[in-house]
């Protein structure tokens, strides 16, 4: 009984604790790239953890409240929290690096992008999520990223549907090539035969 006691007096002092939503990536993200970010890039409200809203700390009922405390705590890399108030993209930072290091890095938050998975790419557009995060754009929204960047993944991905329309297109010439040269010589011949009768 006193464990759970001091478990659920535990999660209280977590939950009730001060959202602790960190400007300085989003400072930091707008003054290095130029782009408007919000809290939305890691957070489920674009206004950050704190308020009512769905998405924040007051909306919480008390099973998210009580995962949030978990998540909380999920100080070394791949805990596996399930924060409510990130979305996948805040849940994916938190599990690769941990609260920890995630803490310690706010001093200095151009390093953030080269703390997390080089391979990672949650939207699954080409361009993966360190290289989103350090451009300002969103991990989330596979229409926003870089255009070069996203041509060429879209490129790429699309190499073999692009290639078949090219051989359909030459063949189609070709074809239609020979079909206006056999028209003409039918001209020809009939143009022929016209004037020799």
């Amino acid at each position: 009984m006193q464990t759970s006691k001091y478990t659920l007096g535990l999660v209280v002092l977590l939950t009730a604790a001060s959202a602790q939503a960190y400007p300085e990536f989003q400072q930091h993200i707008v003054k290095s790239t130029g782009r408007p970010v919000n809290c939305a890039m890691c957070h489920m409200h674009a206004d950050g953890p704190e308020g009512t809203a769905p998405g924040q700390i007051g909306h919480l009922n008390a099973a998210q409240q009580a995962e949030l405390g978990r998540a909380r705590a999920a100080f070394e890399p791949n805990a596996k929290p399930n924060n409510p108030i990130l979305n996948a993209f805040g849940n994916h930072i938190i599990n690769s690096i941990g609260k920890k290091k995630f803490l310690e890095v706010r001093l200095a938050p151009a390093q953030l992008p080269d703390l997390l998975p080089k391979e990672s790419d949650l939207d699954h557009d080409g361009i993966p999520d360190a290289i989103e995060l350090g451009q300002g754009t969103h991990p989330l929204l596979k229409s926003d990223g870089n255009p070069w960047l996203l041509f060429k993944a879209n490129f790429r991905n699309n190499l073999s549907e692009i290639m078949l329309a090219l051989a359909a297109t030459v063949v189609g010439l070709w074809g239609l090539g020979h079909l206006l040269h056999g028209f003409a010589a039918a001209v020809h011949v009939e143009e022929e035969e016209d004037t020799q009768s």
